[in-house]
C-alpha cells in the first residue's frame, strides 16, 4: 500500500520584536524659547491725545551691532548703507578738544526726519541714555516739538533743561541748547542758508557723534564748505 505524503505541519510563526507604542517613548523636553523683549525705555514721539500722555511710539528695532554707532537704513529713494565722515582736513578744533564722529545717513529732504528718528531708535536700543540724545530740524518741527511748544516757550525749554529726555529743536534755535553726546540733524528742508548754519552749531553741540540725515551730495558741500 502506497505511503500517503506527510502532511506539512504549520507552524506559528515567530513573533518578531516587540513594538513599544509611540505614547510610551520618552521625548526630550523642548528648550524654551525666548520672550518677547522689554518694552523700550519711554521717549519723545508722535503728539498724544492730551498731555502729560506721552506721544505713542514705534515699536524698537534689534539692538545695534556696535553701541553709539548706529547705521540705519536709508529712508527715502536712496538705498546706500550710511557712510561715516570725518572732518575735513585742515579744520581748526579747540585745543584739547576731541572731534565728534559725523555718520552721514542719505535720505531724501521728505525722509530724513523719518531717518532721523530710526537712528534714534537704534542708538537708545543700543545702551544711550534718551537725556544724550539731540534732535535738530532745519524744515518743519518735529511734531514732538510742535505739541510741548503748544503749552508754551517756558514749559518746552523747561524739558530740555531736565536733560533726561530726547530733545527735538528747530534749527533756527540750535544756540540756546546745550551739548548732548550726540546731535542727530534731519535735513528736512528749510532755506540752504539755515542747513549751512546748523551744521557747524550742531558740530559744537555733539559731544561725541555728529548724525547727518539728508542728501549726501549736499551734506559733502556743507561740510567742506565750513564745518
Amino acid at each position: 500500500m502506497p505511503l500517503s505524503p506527510e502532511e506539512p505541519q504549520i507552524h506559528e510563526s515567530a513573533q518578531g520584536p516587540r513594538v513599544t507604542p509611540a505614547s510610551g517613548r520618552i521625548t526630550p523636553t523642548p528648550r524654551p524659547v525666548p520672550g518677547p523683549r522689554p518694552a523700550a525705555v519711554p521717549r519723545p514721539g508722535r503728539p498724544g491725545p492730551a498731555r502729560p500722555t506721552p506721544p505713542a511710539q514705534r515699536t524698537p528695532h534689534e539692538p545695534a551691532a556696535k553701541p553709539g554707532v548706529p547705521a540705519p537704513a536709508a529712508s527715502g529713494p536712496s538705498t546706500a548703507p550710511a557712510a561715516p565722515a570725518g572732518p575735513p582736513a585742515g579744520s581748526a578744533t579747540d585745543a584739547g578738544a576731541s572731534v565728534p564722529q559725523i555718520q552721514l545717513i542719505p535720505a531724501s529732504a521728505e525722509g530724513a526726519l523719518d531717518a532721523a528718528e530710526e537712528a534714534v531708535d537704534l542708538l537708545l536700543d543700543s545702551g544711550r541714555a534718551p537725556g544724550e540724545v539731540l534732535v535738530v530740524t532745519t524744515g518743519d518741527p518735529h511734531p514732538w516739538a510742535t505739541h510741548e511748544l503748544s503749552f508754551g516757550d517756558a514749559s518746552y525749554w523747561a524739558q530740555h533743561d531736565a536733560g533726561d529726555d530726547v530733545f527735538y529743536a528747530d534749527a533756527a534755535a540750535l544756540d540756546r541748547a546745550v551739548s548732548r553726546p550726540v546731535v542727530v540733524v534731519a535735513l528736512n528742508g528749510g532755506s540752504e542758508e539755515t542747513a549751512v548754519g546748523a551744521l557747524p552749531t550742531a558740530l559744537t553741540r555733539a559731544g561725541a557723534l555728529l548724525i547727518v540725515c539728508g542728501d549726501p551730495q549736499r551734506i559733502n558741500a556743507m561740510l567742506g564748505a565750513g564745518v
